[in-house]
């Protein structure tokens, strides 16, 4: 009992909160015992997504806060996650949804730069490979940059390799761990199916391959025009979250592929295994050994994502 006290003292604040996203998120983390406060931000509808939260018993206590309140919501967050943003629709693709999410996250993350600068930024919303720079130049600008505490939350990649894998092989997706390296859209998206352990065939490596870098299409598919991805992003982000949390109370040994800002590729953000800590990224892994396929792979992710990383870099600067 005396740890579970000592742990629940975060402060962690979702700017999106009555989103598609947001909504699910902000319950999956209403049920952390990491989080003692749950500050809930969005343009519209917050006040009541923190009312029907407030009476699910679970030591977080919620408020929620509008338009006006920003700054209020973020004061004294250690951890800032953003999925606020449009969905994407059929036919969309993560970078269609640039000009209006770009600016949303830039807006948002000045917010955070001036209320708690020290807060570890947790960033969901697409395009992830443009957005995360964008957020990077900002902060740059107000002087609080630190390329420990800003993540790129690409864990839906792992989530989908993890499921996927399980289900072509009959096992638990528990007992599944694929790398999931590179970005967060379509090509530069690399699973390292080669790193698990288990024996894919050929066909069974290039069929799984595609699901995972365009499972966010099959869902958009799916919902035939009413949504993304937003139930199992919404877990993918409590799942990093909650790990960023536990590295924050002092836990070790905890790793998640994440996007951030590293010099171990071509590229200047570049989504690999990540060891978290207490003051955000601890050290990031090397890619480690991969087969002539996955070399390929990561060949056709460095072009499109220096692309994607140049363009929100620019719009972040401006």
């Amino acid at each position: 009992m005396l740890r579970r006290s000592v742990l629940s003292h975060a402060k962690v604040a979702v700017l999106g909160a009555a989103g598609g996203i947001g909504q699910p998120l902000s319950l999956l983390l209403k049920g952390s015992p990491l989080i003692s406060e749950l500050s809930l931000y969005d343009i519209a509808n917050t006040v009541g997504v923190a009312a029907d939260l407030s009476h699910i018993p679970t030591p977080a206590q919620v408020k929620g806060f509008g338009k006006d309140d920003l700054a209020k919501a973020l004061d004294g967050c250690k951890v800032v996650v953003i999925p606020a943003g449009v969905p994407r629709k059929p036919g969309m693709t993560r970078d269609d949804l640039f000009n209006v999410n770009a600016s949303i996250v830039k807006n948002l993350t000045a917010a955070v730069a001036t209320a708690c600068p020290k807060a570890m930024i947790c960033i969901i919303s697409n395009p992830v490979n443009s957005t995360v720079p964008i957020a990077a130049e900002v902060l740059k600008k107000a002087g609080v940059y630190d390329p420990r505490r800003l993540f790129g939350v690409t864990t839906l990649d792992i989530c989908r390799a993890n499921t996927f894998v399980a289900g072509a092989f009959g096992l638990n997706p528990f007992d599944i761990n694929v790398p999931v390296i590179g970005g967060h859209s379509g090509p530069t998206i690399v699973p390292l199916f080669s790193q698990t352990g288990l024996n894919f065939t050929p066909e069974q490596v290039k069929a799984l391959t595609h699901r995972v870098q365009f499972g966010g299409d099959e869902v958009v598919k799916a919902k035939d025009g009413a949504g993304s991805a937003t139930l199992s992003m919404a877990f993918a982000g409590f799942q990093f979250t909650e790990s960023l949390l536990k590295a924050l109370r002092g836990d070790k040994g905890i790793k998640e592929c994440t996007f951030t800002q590293n010099n171990l590729t071509e590229a200047s953000f570049f989504s690999l295994k990540t060891t978290l800590c207490v003051d955000g990224v601890a050290s990031v892994d090397q890619i480690g050994p991969i087969n002539d396929f996955e070399k390929e792979l990561l060949k056709a992710c460095m072009t499109e994502l220096q692309g994607n990383i140049k363009k929100g870099i620019e719009f972040g600067s401006k």
